[in-house]
């Protein structure tokens, strides 16, 4: 999977560039995980941030952009290719941490089996 793959995505995932996912419902495939905090559409770095507090309080965890199966605008829900506990176990993403930073985000490449930057 090249830098693009991991980090772009799906054309047939239903987003859009420019979409506001802010606040979406995020779906594991064995069901709801939590929220999107923020997300990025940016070239070769694309990702979700998902507030999982309702799972463990206060913890957010990243998920690049081809994790991502489907958008459903009118449901405002995001569905992805994981499971909750491939969810819940991955790196916590860290705010004071540079999100653009490619050792940093090579750590959630490692984790979902995808190559690094």
């Amino acid at each position: 999977m090249t830098n693009e793959e991991t980090w772009g995505y799906r054309t047939d995932s239903g987003y859009e560039t420019g979409n506001d996912l802010i606040g979406f419902k995020v779906e594991a495939t064995d069901g709801g995980i939590g929220k999107v905090d923020e997300h990025t559409d940016e070239a070769g770095r694309g990702y979700i941030v998902v507030d999982i507090g309702v799972w463990i309080f206060g913890r957010h965890v990243l998920l690049p952009a081809s994790v991502i199966r489907h958008v459903d605008r009118d449901d405002e829900t995001v569905y992805v290719d994981r499971t909750k506990d491939q969810i819940k176990d991955a790196p916590d993403f860290e705010r004071n941490k540079q999100p653009r930073d490619p050792g940093y985000l090579e750590q959630f490449a490692k984790y979902y089996g995808m190559p690094h930057m």
